[in-house]
């Protein structure tokens, strides 16, 4: 029997392929460009922060990847669509496009103010599909591609442990958004899934994870009784990436321990 692993190791490649993460600075989004950089990617590093892009392209060039970098408001109309066009331009079509960006502010619905619920789902929601419909432009003409968003277990429950409103409700669209996008451009070529994690161990929840007593109510709630580290994640988006998913389009994949199981 052979044991030539070559075929296999392929479809789990990115070697060529250029990918574009928003968020890229930090958090699940840099786990993300790592992962996809040692995928053979070449990788766009996209975050708001100046100081995050310049730390992350630092790491990893440092480690032999190829990287480039965009400071980007993902909310901005003209600069999202700007900012692919000079990346096609530079480095040919995005061919992966990962929607890591997003900001919560927790607050009790009673209390949630309108400026807060639009910033919310300005980055979680809108600078999605801004970022996806600039990506499609030039997937489509490219004869495909790949998004993947990054949506929530708070987009497919209510939660219960605290308030979070319009976090919650922005993860939900993105869901829905995903699958309505999978439809509308699976006759192009381009695949369009997203990734529902549960809390993971980044600065992004750091106020929780100083809470020990509800860090403890997490783990009781979650069947692998752990937070999730970055690089769970990614590698779950590194599978929706490649050809290794090549018949997966529309798809929520829980990466949870467990959580959604119950």
């Amino acid at each position: 029997m052979s044991t030539d692993s070559g075929p296999a190791v392929a479809r789990w490649r990115l070697d060529g392929e250029v990918a574009f993460v928003t968020g890229g600075g930090g958090g699940i989004g840099r786990a993300v460009c790592a992962t996809l950089a040692t995928a053979g990617a070449t990788v766009v590093i996209v975050d708001q922060s100046p100081e995050r892009v310049e730390r992350a392209a630092a790491e990893m060039a440092a480690q032999g990847r190829r990287v480039d970098t965009k400071v980007l408001d993902v909310t901005e109309e003209s600069s999202v669509d700007a900012a692919f066009r000079s990346v096609e331009e530079s480095l040919g079509p995005v061919r992966v496009l990962v929607n890591c960006a997003g900001i919560a502010l927790r607050a009790p619905a009673l209390e949630h103010t309108l400026d807060a619920w639009n910033k919310v789902l300005g980055v979680n929601v809108t600078g999605s599909f801004l970022c996806a419909r600039a990506a499609a432009r030039g997937m489509i003409a490219a004869g495909g591609g790949v998004i993947v968003n990054i949506a929530s277990i708070m987009g497919l429950s209510g939660g219960g442990l605290y308030p979070n409103i319009s976090y919650q409700t922005s993860k939900g669209a993105v869901v829905n958004m995903t699958r309505a996008l999978a439809l509308e451009w699976a006759s192009s070529g381009i695949r369009v899934n997203a990734i529902a994690p549960t809390y993971v161990r980044t600065d992004f929840i750091q106020p929780i994870i100083q809470d020990a007593e509800l860090v403890e109510r997490i783990h009781a709630m979650t069947p692998l009784r752990r937070l999730a580290d970055p690089e769970d994640i990614a590698d779950a988006v590194l599978y929706l990436s490649t050809p290794a998913s090549a018949m997966v389009t529309g798809h929520i994949l829980a990466v949870d321990g467990g959580f959604l199981a119950q």
